[in-house]
C-alpha cells in the first residue's frame, strides 16, 4: 500500500511528495541528514548507495552513487542552500546521466502530535524535466526510500 502522496499538476514544473512518519521530527531530520545512515535508506531497495561526499551546511555539497543489481552505476549530486535543523533542507539535485537538468528541492519536516509530516517540493527548470523525472520511475525509488527510512527511524526509536 502506498503511504505517500504525489501531487503533480498538469502543466506545472513542480511536484510535491508527502509522507507521515511515526516519530519526532528531530529523529527524522537526523536520519535524513546523517551521511552514515544514507546508504541504509536512499534509493530503490535493490540498489546500493555510496555517499561519496556530504557536507550538510549551507554551501556544502553532496554526491551519492547508486549501483544497480546489474552492476550499472548512477551518480547524483547537489548543493545545500539552506539547513534549518530540524525543520527544513533546501538543496539542488542533479542526475549525472542528464547534466544541466537541475531541480531545486525543499524538504520540510513538521511535527504533528508526535509524528512528522515530511513534504518534499521539487521545482524543475521546465515542465518537460518534471514529467521526465516522473516517467523515469522516480516515484518507485521514492517509495522504496521512504519505506527503508521508516524502518530505520523505527529501529532508532525503539532503541532509545
Amino acid at each position: 500500500m502506498k503511504k505517500h502522496t504525489l501531487i503533480a499538476e498538469p502543466g506545472s514544473n513542480a511536484f510535491t511528495l508527502t509522507r507521515t512518519f511515526d516519530a519526532p521530527r528531530e529523529l527524522v531530520f537526523k536520519t535524513m541528514t546523517d551521511p552514515k545512515l544514507i546508504p541504509q535508506w536512499w534509493g530503490p531497495k535493490d540498489y546500493t548507495t555510496v555517499v561519496a561526499t556530504m557536507d550538510v551546511r549551507p554551501g556544502g555539497g553532496w554526491r551519492f552513487v547508486q549501483k544497480g543489481p546489474d552492476g550499472s552505476e548512477y551518480g547524483f549530486f547537489g548543493f545545500f542552500h539552506q539547513i534549518e535543523a530540524p525543520s527544513r533542507v533546501v538543496q539542488t539535485f542533479e542526475f549525472e546521466g542528464m547534466p544541466g537538468h537541475v531541480l531545486m528541492e525543499t524538504m520540510i519536516l513538521e511535527e504533528r502530535d508526535g509524528k512528522t509530516l515530511f513534504t518534499d517540493i521539487s521545482v524543475f527548470q521546465t515542465v518537460e524535466d518534471r514529467d521526465g523525472m516522473i516517467a523515469s520511475g522516480m516515484e518507485h525509488g521514492f517509495s522504496d526510500s521512504m519505506e527503508q527510512l521508516e524502518a530505520l527511524i523505527e529501529a532508532a526509536r525503539v532503541a532509545r
